[in-house]
């Protein structure tokens, strides 16, 4: 590889950490933070710019890249890409300061959906050999909406993920490198430069989001800005992946590549539908939740979590590189999130199998916590969990109010 093909990659991981260090005193002068309360563990005012400074620096890394590189230019339709990358990420910061009602969030995750169906030809117009009689299904005069509930279902579950320290990130990096693998065996590796430096922008972010030795807490977090961009990139390449003459894998093996955002979406809403609660609620019994009542810390559990998501990464090429049928690759992945969501509707006795049989650690669990869980009460767990922009409007103004009583006080 010549020393060309490095500068994208090295750009972006560049680029990216320089923007978050930054951006950072510019987040917190303007009050784009996360605060902490009683139920959060991080300390300080945490800026939420992980999102902005990634997408900014892929578009810097990738204009930087074109001219270094004029015999290799990235496909037209990825302007399409940015295009609709900037909606969410404009959305996305927007939400974070003053907290977009969710008919605007779900507008917007459409119109980023229809940029890619209609300015770069993506569309899911098929499943795969999955008819009766080995024939192709296809989607016909339902490709377009159907593309459109699966891109922002993709966008919503990378969002729901981001719940600790490193996780979403660590997640989306997986199927990225992933999807690098796939296009470079199957392919003709025609993505393989934005996705490296898609890889490299991640990392750079991960450098301030993952809890390294030394360092307790995340120092920057994503926003909804960067997990409805990286939910958005995943939906992107696995669609375009997946589909045409020239497809790299299979339907049924894309969506192993998604396996635990998709798997932990439709789980969670599943378990809250089944309890008569609203089914996009918040609540803190994802899968993540019950590794850290089990005594795992934030670090192991992210780590699990991502080697849950390798080994879904790892099937889906085994498929593609078998030929194994798509019946079976859709088949086994409909029984594996089975097995998920039994995970998730009996979390408490995961729990504690985890709890008493792997980790054997003593964990935090507080004996209220225990009694709530099993009167079926909201409360599950006291950890970290991300907050919108009305609970931190919330905070500021509360947090006024007593400098004002203060001052009075004073005086």
């Amino acid at each position: 590889m010549s020393l060309e093909a490095y500068i994208g990659p090295v750009i972006a991981l560049a680029f990216t950490a320089g923007l978050i260090l930054w951006l950072s005193p510019v987040a917190r002068a303007v009050g784009l933070v996360d605060i902490p309360s009683a139920r959060k563990t991080h300390t300080g005012h945490i800026p939420l710019i992980g999102g902005m400074a990634m997408f900014a620096a892929v578009f810097v890394a990738m204009i930087v890249s074109d001219f270094v590189r004029p015999d290799d230019r990235v496909p037209v339709n990825f302007g399409a890409f940015y295009l609709a990358g900037m909606f969410l990420v404009m959305a996305g910061m927007v939400d974070d300061f003053i907290d977009l009602s969710p008919v605007k969030k779900l507008a917007i995750q459409s119109l980023a959906a229809l940029t890619m169906i209609f300015g770069a030809g993506i569309v899911l117009g098929d499943l795969g050999v999955l008819g009766s009689g080995g024939e192709v299904l296809s989607l016909s005069f339902l490709a377009v909406p159907f593309t459109l509930v699966a891109a922002v279902g993709v966008i919503n579950a990378v969002n729901m993920s981001d719940g600790l320290d490193g996780l979403a990130g660590s997640l989306s990096l997986v199927s990225l490198l992933g999807f690098m693998v796939a296009t470079a065996a199957f392919g003709n590796g025609q993505d393989s430069r934005h996705l490296a430096i898609l890889v490299a922008a991640v990392i750079g972010f991960l450098l301030f989001n993952y809890r390294l030795p030394g360092r307790r807490s995340a120092v920057v977090f994503l926003g909804d800005s960067g997990s409805m961009f990286l939910g958005f990139t995943l939906a992107w390449f696995a669609i375009k992946f997946s589909q045409g003459e020239d497809r790299v894998i299979a339907p049924a093996a894309a969506l192993w590549f998604l396996l635990v955002p998709l798997f932990d979406a439709v789980a969670i809403i599943t378990r809250r539908i089944l309890k008569r609660k609203p089914p996009f609620g918040a609540d803190r019994e994802h899968l993540h939740h019950i590794f850290l009542l089990a005594g795992f810390t934030v670090s192991e559990t992210v780590a699990i979590m991502a080697g849950i998501a390798m080994l879904g990464v790892c099937i889906g090429l085994a498929g593609a590189y078998f030929q194994v049928p798509d019946v079976y690759m859709a088949g086994s992945f409909v029984a594996f999130g089975l097995l998920y969501l039994w995970m998730i509707v009996h979390s408490w006795s995961v729990m504690r199998f985890l709890s008493h049989s792997i980790c054997r650690r003593s964990s935090s669990i507080d004996r209220r916590v225990v009694a709530d869980r099993r009167s079926h009460s909201n409360v599950v767990y006291l950890g970290p969990e991300r907050r919108g922009g009305i609970d931190r409007r919330q905070d500021l103004s509360r947090r006024a109010d007593d400098e004002d009583d203060t001052r009075l006080k004073s005086a």
